[in-house]
């Protein structure tokens, strides 16, 4: 689909990965890809067919005319980068020498079939004699596969063991949104565009061999986090001319001999994509996080425990505060009622969002908003302070009685696991979606039993409470609402499967919270985190951003 406003390609990664070295430290990941590494990667699938496509190549040198795009690219965190030491292919059993004399032969033969054709007078049996000659030359495993009289100590440095080794590096970056959008001010024909969308569904990598990746035009243009102008960091862009180019520096090292990325420099500044958008809103929920990561035997639980597995998160946290509790801690006032203000959540984080999500925890994140006193935030630290320094190892465990434990740490560096990165949760966006269902705050009536008129009027009470719990964190109300008694997410779990959730009523008795899940869409970016309900202190009602409508899924990486 091609836009009024510019022409996008969107490329995805697929292993949530992007494996790629910095041009000028081979230590270092380059982050966000370059465009000119997205061309040559285009440039190689359409080299790669068997009869390159004539109507492709003319996409590509339209692209190639084109001013340098904007990047729009998530923040990412790098890999810890370890040196490999990687055996070289090229033992001495096939030696230079033995190079140079079979591509000198290669050459000659096919020197005198080019001249055969041109002469006049063409003798048909001398060319298929040279031809014959010329297919015995390009059979190389005929003429390596057997010992012959090699010399038996060659012969052993063809052995993993004993071939010399060149220290190599993987760096990689792993981004928050796996996803990269380049977009062009410029349009192509209705004609160009669907070459080029064809081209894109051939490429599989952008990078490294494991660095896979599936590619498309892009269907929206999102806020550009990288623009093309004066400073900022040096990134290699095309310029007319690129793809000639790239095939005279093939026929130099005929893809045997080392080469590099050609490129052109283009200074690009990063760019806040708050700064370009309208004015964010702020809830009442945003604030820091702590995150514990659960170690991987613990990773089993299944999201509909989400209430349980805060409340004992809560209960810990409980027996190692110094009395008394604050209300910022704890939730509730001197005298027992509920506080009314942001106080301190626990978080469960669900794997969600990706396409093979399961919806099973990960880990949890302690929440602090951002009203919480200075004097508040350092006893809830000291507190899990004090609950790591009992156990040698820093792996905290929590207790479900006969249920079971949970054992986690708390990370060193940023988590491994997407879903445990604060950042994913805090991105501004104007669509949210529950990752777990809402305890609404007020019960609509029976959603599934009773007349039809009955049920549609409970539908719009429960839209209404929706609504209402937006207010209750301070945004304002939404320009749609939809809610559902299943997810709206991938990984996130039908609100039957939860227990049911129950709060102290006004008289006392407990009073049980229908579940709901929920697509929200503001005027306005919001940003997170977002908690929404009765239960948005326990876990419940946790949402997450969500790109525009139709700009795809959001990745398939935890």
């Amino acid at each position: 689909m091609l836009h009024a406003d510019g022409f996008g390609i969107e490329v995805n990664f697929l292993t949530g990965r992007y494996v790629a070295t910095c041009h000028n430290d081979r230590r270092q990941p380059e982050w966000p890809p370059h465009p000119a590494r997205l061309f040559s990667a285009l440039v190689a699938t359409w080299a790669d067919s068997d009869e390159p496509d004539p109507s492709e190549r003319e996409a590509l040198e339209w692209l190639e005319s084109q001013t340098p795009p904007t990047i729009a690219a998530s923040d990412a965190v790098p890999r810890k980068v370890g040196s490999h030491f990687v055996p070289v292919n090229d033992a001495s059993v096939v030696s230079g020498s033995w190079y140079e004399r079979r591509v000198a032969a290669v050459c000659m033969l096919m020197a005198q079939i080019d001249a055969s054709g041109d002469a006049q007078g063409l003798n048909a049996k001398e060319t298929a004699r040279l031809r014959q000659r010329l297919a015995k030359e390009l059979r190389v495993e005929a003429q390596v596969s057997s010992p012959g009289t090699t010399n038996p100590s060659s012969a052993l440095e063809m052995l993993p063991e004993h071939r010399g080794k060149q220290e190599r590096f993987f760096p990689s970056m792993t981004p928050n949104d796996p996803r990269v959008t380049y977009v062009w001010e410029d349009r192509p024909s209705q004609e160009l565009g669907e070459v080029l969308d064809g081209l894109l569904e051939r490429v599989t990598r952008l990078g490294h061999s494991s660095s896979l990746v599936s590619c498309r035009v892009a269907p929206d243009r999102p806020v550009a986090t990288h623009v093309p102008g004066h400073g900022g960091n040096n990134v290699r862009t095309v310029k007319q001319g690129q793809l000639a180019e790239l095939e005279r520096h093939h026929g130099r090292h005929a893809g045997v001999q080392p080469r590099s990325l050609r490129y052109t420099n283009i200074g690009y500044k990063s760019v806040s994509p708050s700064a370009s958008a309208e004015p964010l809103l702020e809830p009442n929920t945003t604030g820091d996080w702590i995150v514990f990561e659960f170690v991987h035997a613990s990773r089993a639980l299944p999201a509909t425990r989400v209430a349980e597995v805060a409340r004992a998160m809560r209960s810990a946290i409980f027996r190692h505060v110094e009395e008394p509790i604050p209300e910022g801690i704890s939730g509730h006032q001197a005298y027992g009622a509920p506080s009314l203000s942001p106080h301190t959540a626990f978080l469960p984080l669900p794997y969600t969002g990706f396409e093979h999500a399961n919806g099973r925890l990960l880990g949890l994140a302690v929440s602090m908003p951002k009203t919480l006193g200075e004097q508040t935030r350092r006893t809830l630290l000291r507190a899990i302070g004090t609950w790591e320094r009992e156990t040698l190892s820093r792996t905290l465990t929590l207790t479900f009685g006969s249920r079971g434990t949970i054992a986690m740490t708390r990370p060193s560096a940023p988590a491994t696991l997407i879903s445990l990165r604060p950042s994913v949760w805090r991105r501004p966006s104007l669509r949210w979606v529950s990752a777990t269902p809402i305890a609404l705050p007020r019960h609509p009536g029976n959603l599934t039993r009773g007349t039809q008129a009955a049920r549609a009027k409970a539908w719009r009470k429960a839209e209404a409470s929706v609504t209402a719990a937006c207010t209750q964190v301070g945004l304002p109300e939404p320009l749609a609402v939809e809610v559902s008694l299943s997810p709206f997410i991938a990984g996130a779990q039908q609100a039957a499967m939860f227990p049911d959730f129950c709060q102290r009523g006004r008289d006392g008795r407990p009073v049980r919270r229908q579940l709901l899940h929920a697509v929200l869409t503001f005027e306005r970016p919001v940003l997170g985190p977002l908690m929404l309900g009765a239960g948005r202190f326990l876990g419940l009602g946790l949402m997450r951003p969500i790109p525009a409508a139709g700009s795809g899924g959001s990745g398939n990486h935890g």
